[in-house]
């Protein structure tokens, strides 16, 4: 008699009864939770997360904190880099300071770069504009042919009055045209140029060809002569062409057009000359001459920037609250991101003071801080305008005022002693990766990258326990599985000799 089951088979014989199991070990997949019926691969993953739950929670509020820190440092180095640039570009506009005017066209006045001006009441008169010399070839250029080769030599100097040349004893090295120069007009205008002698050279065309153009800068003692030596068998007519002199019996050459001259002028009476057309005087007012004055002199007046200054103040208070409200934010002693940064903590202090702070360097008597035009500091810190304080200060001591907001000199804009440069020099700092921001920027930025990698090897070993646990389960599981094979194989023989009976 035979009985065949799904895990075993089983042959009895009345003489003798033998018995052959064959059971089939589970994979790992298939094993989990076959034998005793408990889903371990849950159990698995539970008891994996609970093993590292507490690391896990650990690195997740340290990474959590570390972006809020980056964050809260990319908001304050935006917040104060903003409020300085913006300063900086108000003050350097000249807004801000007085204003300069011109009752003719003739005249244009300006202030002179960093310099600042109280007042200004003066009458310009222009008799003459400084010129440049300008000769013009009298015969055209092919443009096919060639020019000519050999050497130019310039010479600088001055017309005197009986007409005549007197150089000024300057070196030039000749200006050597090759046959590649002479091929065309435009090559020997380059070369001439490229020697930087003082005269540069252009081409002008018409319809009867080309013409060279020689051009030096403005001012009498700016005069030039060009003579040229053409090489032997070169083209004949050459760069003779070329000549420019002052000889009224050459008949050839270049014609001087436009002869040097220094610019004639007056102000209020007093006569001047000047070599070029743009004066800077010593008092920071810069003039430059447009045409000759025919309907009598120019007035040249000013006027104070009370409107601008005032609304100035009042943008930088405003400002100034906003980019405090973030700080003491970030800085909180409780919730605060940077709370225990110290450069927050100095860059806060930095904005304090700056009520206080020193922006004109005089020793007059005039008002020299914020608080002393009306900017006073209420409890909390933030600021605000007496605008009655405000008034009186800037109608009585405008030149003060202007010197708060003075442009910034330096090629960071951190010198000087004006609120653009105060604020500048904290930008300045904030953005150090020494000692400010910028050095909480790259601390914050390496935790995260430490931080990275213990998050990495934490993945690693939540992956290596749950790999072993899920292994050492699979093992117990086929066990099980196995004594449950047995189990029923001999229940099934038990009901087979029950039966035989």
């Amino acid at each position: 008699m035979a009985i065949t089951t799904s895990s075993a088979t089983a042959t009895a014989t009345t003489a003798k009864t033998t018995t052959t199991t064959k059971a089939t070990t589970p994979n790992l997949a298939n094993a989990l939770g076959a034998g005793s019926g408990v889903d371990t691969a849950a159990l698995v993953k539970s008891l994996v997360e609970a093993q590292f739950a507490n690391k896990n929670a650990r690195l997740t509020r340290q990474a959590e904190t570390l972006t809020a820190q980056v964050s809260a440092v990319s908001e304050l180095k935006s917040g104060i880099t903003g409020f300085a640039s913006a300063l900086t570009t108000l003050s350097e506009s000249g807004g801000l300071t007085t204003q300069l005017t011109s009752s003719s066209a003739a005249v244009k006045v300006s202030t002179a770069k960093g310099a600042t001006v109280a007042s200004l009441n003066a009458s310009v008169s222009v008799a003459r504009l400084a010129t440049p010399q300008v000769a013009v070839t009298k015969e055209s250029f092919s443009t096919t042919g060639s020019v000519g080769t050999g050497t130019l030599q310039l010479k600088l100097g001055s017309v005197k009055e009986d007409g005549t040349f007197a150089a000024n004893g300057t070196t030039i090295p000749p200006i050597t045209i090759t046959s590649s120069d002479a091929a065309s007009l435009q090559k020997v205008a380059d070369k001439i140029t490229a020697a930087k002698a003082g005269v540069t050279a252009s081409v002008v065309t018409d319809a009867n060809g080309q013409r060279l153009v020689l051009r030096s800068t403005d001012g009498a003692n700016q005069a030039f002569t060009l003579t040229a030596t053409p090489d032997s068998g070169s083209v004949s007519p050459g760069l003779e062409r070329l000549n420019v002199d002052f000889d009224s019996s050459t008949t050839d050459g270049a014609e001087v057009v436009t002869r040097a001259g220094n610019a004639v002028f007056s102000i209020d009476g007093v006569p001047m000359v000047s070599a070029s057309n743009k004066i800077t005087g010593a008092d920071g007012v810069t003039l430059e001459l447009k045409a000759v004055t025919t309907d009598g002199p120019v007035t040249l007046s000013s006027s104070k920037p009370t409107e601008a200054l005032t609304e100035a103040v009042n943008n930088v208070v405003a400002a100034y609250n906003e980019m405090l409200a973030s700080v003491n934010k970030a800085t909180d002693a409780i919730t605060g991101d940077l709370r225990a940064d110290p450069a927050a903590q100095a860059m806060k202090r930095s904005l304090q003071k700056l009520t206080s702070a020193d922006l004109t360097g005089k020793t007059d008597g005039t008002p020299t801080t914020l608080a002393a035009i009306g900017v006073a500091t209420n409890n909390d810190g933030t600021l605000r305008v007496d605008k009655t304080l405000l008034a009186s200060a800037i109608a009585n001591n405008p030149d003060a005022v202007e010197a708060m907001f003075a442009a910034a000199t330096g090629s960071d804009g951190t010198t000087g002693k004006s609120l653009p440069a105060a604020l500048n020099r904290i930008a300045a700092t904030a953005k150090s990766t020494t000692l400010g921001l910028g050095a909480s920027d790259k601390r914050y930025a390496e935790a995260q990258g430490a931080l990275a990698k213990e998050q990495a090897k934490v993945a690693e070993q939540t992956e290596a326990t749950s790999t072993r646990m899920t292994q050492q389960f699979a093992a117990s599981e086929a066990r099980v599985a196995a004594y449950k094979a047995q189990q029923t194989f001999m229940e099934n023989q038990i009901k087979m000799w029950t039966r035989s009976e």
